[in-house]
């Protein structure tokens, strides 16, 4: 996926996110909508670390498209 391709993605679960967010505070959420949004958040972090993967792969001359999605148990080690 080319990095326009991941910004778009990102964007996309960014106002869904919200949305969740939004409906939470008017009446909660359901236990599928908890579940919607911890999903979000993984393919956030997910997202986000692709994206510095292929920056940091073309700073270094290298090929970009060598970057690859990590699992999530990776990605939710991360310091934030």
């Amino acid at each position: 996926m080319e990095d326009e391709g991941i910004h778009n993605r990102i964007e996309e679960l960014v106002a869904e996110e919200h949305e969740l967010y939004e409906r939470g505070a008017e009446g909660g959420l359901s236990d599928s909508e908890h579940r919607r949004l911890d999903s979000i958040q993984v393919g956030l972090d997910q997202a986000w670390d692709l994206l510095r993967q292929r920056r940091a792969l073309r700073e270094a001359g290298r090929d970009p498209g060598a970057a690859r999605e990590r699992d999530p148990d990776v990605v939710e080690r991360y310091e934030q």
